[in-house]
């Protein structure tokens, strides 16, 4: 059987045609009720295209994600699963235990009362150029006696059915209770359904943040990852009570910059003060929020933040992981140091001259990269190369096919091997050929500080105007004309970076 009887839910105050509807924000007026209902899990599951992920690095590099992003944790939805199956406390135990009888009793009904979220698509409702095929739309009929929502048949015939373009279904909270009914299993039941129809992606957003954030149910950075519209949404930023995630995240990955032994900054950011030997963390926080997590302007020319706006000219955020962001910006700094170390520039071997040696063993002790008497070991330094890689990445964004890095996910709990995995994944990615040419012209550039014994006068003084606030825009002009005279694929993007600094 194919249809549904659903209740009709009506919430509408008239204080509500207050509110501002932006169909080009993706806030389009609302239906004024919702609906409530009950559907195999299996079954909502499929319609809401949910797939099991590929483990193979490749593979899931290839795939696309389907509908509005969402980002899945395999472990919790595991844990959801067992206790499906066995109740609570037994599905908490440790191997050992569960194998013991004296443990039988505690094995429990793993009811699920609790409804899972969704919205249902319009025939026009488009996500990511697609739309809903006709053949697998779902309808909502409002008969005089009741409300009957229609299911595509062969969805309910075929175990192997697939809709053919975009899902009819998005979850908006409760994807990992619907995970957690693996199609390789042989546990099946019904769960309660809260359906809007045709609602907006906007609000969609604000109903996850109104669900889980707002009574303090999850950490307001989980939220980000697993829902990545909301790190561009006005409302949140201008509220009294929102959180401020964007330096929240940005500490994140400083902390994780200074302790990932893979990483070029690993043991070298002054986290707690004290001597100047190393940029501080507060440097740091500071050049991250202005470059990868700087929030987007309609008023500003320039490009938005990496990690924290919508796309140029897409309406889609990258949802790119804490664990992504981390390995990204782990990635460009290696790939930097590396080129610096490999070279023979002249400016690098002359810092290396007043080091006292020539060669080393690891990139990340070369004086030219990270000696005292470099750039790249100053606040202007870190901030430049981070604006540098920000905005021409943020600017070329759908050619260089960012959104297709999938996260290298797993049921570990440590952060490093996240990381570590997902570092390795980008050896596969389309966009890893930009990072190296980039970081190949890059290391060209004189990193050398006014304070380097080796420089003439006159270019002690071209290297005064990096000193003081101005010399953040003068270091980055500078490396933004390096890489225009490149004769790169970059130049050109390069040169209106440049207009826009003017």
């Amino acid at each position: 059987m194919n249809q549904i009887y659903a209740l009709k839910v009506e919430q509408w105050l008239d204080e509500w045609n207050q509110v501002v509807y932006d169909d080009n924000q993706h806030k389009s007026k609302p239906e004024k009720n919702f609906y409530i209902f009950s559907i195999r899990a299996s079954i909502l599951r499929k319609l809401s295209g949910i797939q099991r992920r590929e483990n193979d690095p490749e593979k899931r590099l290839q795939s696309e994600e389907i509908g509005i992003q969402r980002k899945h944790d395999i472990k919790r939805s595991k844990e959801i699963r067992n206790y499906i199956r066995y109740g609570y406390p037994w599905s908490s135990l440790p191997p050992s235990k569960q194998k013991d009888p004296e443990y039988k009793n505690l094995q429990k009904p793993g009811w699920l009362p609790t409804s899972i979220v969704i919205n249902i698509l319009k025939k026009n409702d488009v996500r990511k150029g697609k739309k809903v095929n006709p053949n697998d739309l779902i309808t909502v009929e409002n008969n005089k006696d009741n409300i009957i929502v229609t299911l595509p048949q062969k969805a309910i015939e075929d175990p192997n059915w697939t809709p053919k373009e975009l899902p009819p279904i998005e979850v908006i909270d409760g994807q990992h209770r619907l995970w957690a009914f693996d199609p390789n299993d042989d546990i099946d039941f019904e769960v309660p359904v809260v359906a809007f129809h045709g609602l907006d992606i906007s609000w969609q957003a604000y109903l996850f943040w109104v669900i889980n954030i707002k009574p303090k149910r999850i950490d307001p950075s989980l939220a980000f990852d697993m829902y990545p519209l909301l790190r561009n949404e006005d409302w949140l930023e201008q509220g009294e009570d929102h959180i401020v995630y964007r330096e929240t995240r940005a500490q994140e990955l400083v902390e994780i910059l200074w302790s990932f032994p893979e990483s070029p900054w690993y043991k070298r950011i002054e986290m707690l003060g004290g001597s100047r030997k190393f940029v501080s963390q507060n440097a740091w926080i500071r050049s991250l929020t202005s470059t990868f997590i700087k929030k987007w302007e309609r008023t500003h020319r320039g490009p938005g933040g990496l990690f924290g706006s919508k796309m140029k000219n897409t309406d889609e955020v990258l949802g790119w992981s804490r664990a992504q962001q981390a390995a990204f910006l782990i990635y460009i700094w290696k790939a930097l140091g590396v080129s610096i170390n490999s070279s023979k520039y002249d400016w690098a071997e002359k810092l290396r001259q007043e080091e006292g040696s020539l060669t080393f063993e690891d990139y990340r002790m070369d004086p030219a990269f990270s000696g005292k008497n470099s750039l790249l070991n100053t606040d202007q330094g870190v901030r430049a190369v981070l604006h540098v890689f920000n905005d021409i990445f943020y600017e070329l964004a759908q050619n260089l096919e960012l959104s297709k890095w999938e996260e290298i996910s797993g049921e570990t709990d440590s952060k490093y091997d996240l990381i570590k995995a997902n570092l390795a994944s980008l050896e596969h990615v389309k966009f890893k050929e930009a990072i190296d040419q980039l970081s190949r012209i890059l290391s060209e550039y004189d990193w050398r500080t006014s304070n380097a014994s080796s420089l003439k006068e006159e270019e002690r003084q071209l290297k005064m105007r990096f000193k003081g606030s101005s010399g953040y825009k003068e270091l980055r002009k500078d490396l933004l004309k390096i890489i225009s005279k490149s004769n790169s694929e970059y130049s050109s993007i390069s040169n209106q970076l440049l207009e826009i600094l003017k």
